[in-house]
């Protein structure tokens, strides 16, 4: 039985590994499919930053970085005292695949129900951009980035 405080997702992504990895590593790549600002320093330690709406920043650190392969980073909002930054993990799986990838998705350390159902909601939403993006298609304009974020 999974436990109830854990956010599980996959996925099958019609791309090869390496261009996953690139989607979700690569500040420029990562504004194809999420937000309107982001930060990434690959490497143990180094800073993940994404301003995901345009009024809300996640932020945290690299914990693993494996290329094409593996990344694992804590994880949180800032400004937000019950999910605050670096207070949970993300990790994702690259899995290859005869024809793409399986990315799998698991986000941990979140402290209630109500944080990891809307978690799960936003996780499925924005792989849901990631596949589109990585399949060659637009994803169009992401409709919960706020108003008053710059295009």
């Amino acid at each position: 039985m999974p436990e109830p405080l854990v956010v599980h997702r996959e996925t099958h992504v019609p791309a090869p590994p390496a261009a996953i990895f690139a989607l979700l590593t690569d500040p420029e790549k990562i504004l194809r499919w999420m937000g309107t600002e982001a930060k990434t320093e690959l490497q143990p330690g180094g800073i993940y930053l994404v301003n995901v709406t345009g009024t809300r920043v996640a932020r945290g650190s690299f914990r693993e970085v494996v290329p094409v392969h593996r990344l694992a980073y804590s994880f949180g909002w800032e400004g937000n005292e019950e999910v605050p930054p670096g207070s949970s993990l993300v990790e994702i799986d690259l899995i290859e695949q005869s024809d793409g990838t399986l990315v799998r998705l698991t986000h941990t350390g979140l402290p209630t129900a109500e944080e990891c159902e809307g978690h799960a909601k936003g996780w499925a939403h924005y792989l849901g951009r990631l596949t589109d993006v990585a399949a060659g298609r637009d994803p169009g304009s992401d409709p919960w980035r706020t108003a008053t974020a710059k295009d």
